[in-house]
């Protein structure tokens, strides 16, 4: 019975349809992975073209203030307005270098009245867990601030925060909470601001330029397939020595091995050069 026949057959047809999918799982596993490491050079690519980049206007880096352009994320934008510190919010879980942590962020009255939400930057917890010891305050007045776009976040079901603090930031939620001209497109990742208050939160640190594991994933993921074909056929061969071996009434061969230690003539020669020394 040849091995064609042998595939053929129901069972064995059945085993290559598993074989199948198999494959098509794991090559679409390793087309998600490739996406997510293009999606990773394209945010490398941002952070190298925009985070150093000369600081624009609101209103060039976001023409349409309620929607976020993705090509300028990190982009500088010098603004000027009143911090309204009676607004300041804590964002709950921000971690840094495993330390559990806030932002703070607080809205800035701009020129044209318009107000755009600014995360100053990051608290350790204090004492009692659920809060920052103490919270800088932002400074009063007029205030020129530079700061980097950056999306607004999406919500997260089943979390909540206490009065003052909130679960992410989700900039329609802010909005409506503060009824007024939020710019819901982004908010800004404070980089300075002046006048520069004598004590401030810790300042943002510049994202990582690392594109993660994806790339060797995706051959992972396409060496797996390949594997199960060739699983599949190892063992339709193994499958014609056993039936050829029951045509013939012969048993069937074991495998055959590699010799791991040296052959018995070696053996042997390394013997009579010890005797001959």
């Amino acid at each position: 019975m040849s091995i064609l026949q042998i595939a053929l057959t129901k069972r064995w047809l059945g085993y290559l349809a598993v074989t199948v999918v198999f494959a098509v799982i794991c090559s679409l596993l390793g087309v998600w992975q490739w996406n997510r490491r293009e999606e990773a050079v394209a945010a490398i690519e941002r952070i190298e073209n925009n985070y150093d980049a000369t600081p624009r206007s609101l209103d060039e880096a976001l023409p349409d203030r309620d929607s976020f352009r993705t090509d300028t994320e990190w982009q500088p934008v010098a603004v000027s307005g009143e911090y309204l510190l009676e607004e300041q919010l804590l964002v709950r879980a921000r971690p840094r270098s495993g330390q559990p942590g806030f932002d703070v962020i607080v809205p800035l009255r701009l020129d044209d009245g318009g107000l755009v939400v600014v995360n100053r930057g990051w608290l350790p917890v204090g004492s009692a867990q659920d809060s920052p010891d103490v919270v800088p305050a932002a400074p009063t007045g007029r205030v020129d601030v530079v700061g980097r776009i950056r999306p607004s976040e999406p919500t997260i079901a089943g979390r909540g925060a206490p009065e003052g603090q909130i679960a992410t930031i989700h900039l329609p939620t802010i909005a409506e909470s503060l009824g007024d001209d939020v710019v819901e497109g982004a908010y800004l990742q404070l980089a300075e601001e002046s006048p520069a208050p004598a004590t401030s939160p810790r300042p943002a640190v510049r994202p990582e330029i690392n594109e993660g594991p994806h790339l060797s994933y995706t051959f992972q993921w396409y060496v797996f397939a390949l594997l199960g074909f060739i699983g599949f056929g190892w063992a339709i061969r193994q499958e014609r020595r056993v039936l050829r071996a029951a045509e013939t009434g012969e048993p069937v061969p074991p495998p055959k091995r590699r010799r791991a230690g040296p052959t018995d003539d070696e053996e042997e020669d390394a013997l009579l050069d010890a005797v001959t020394r």
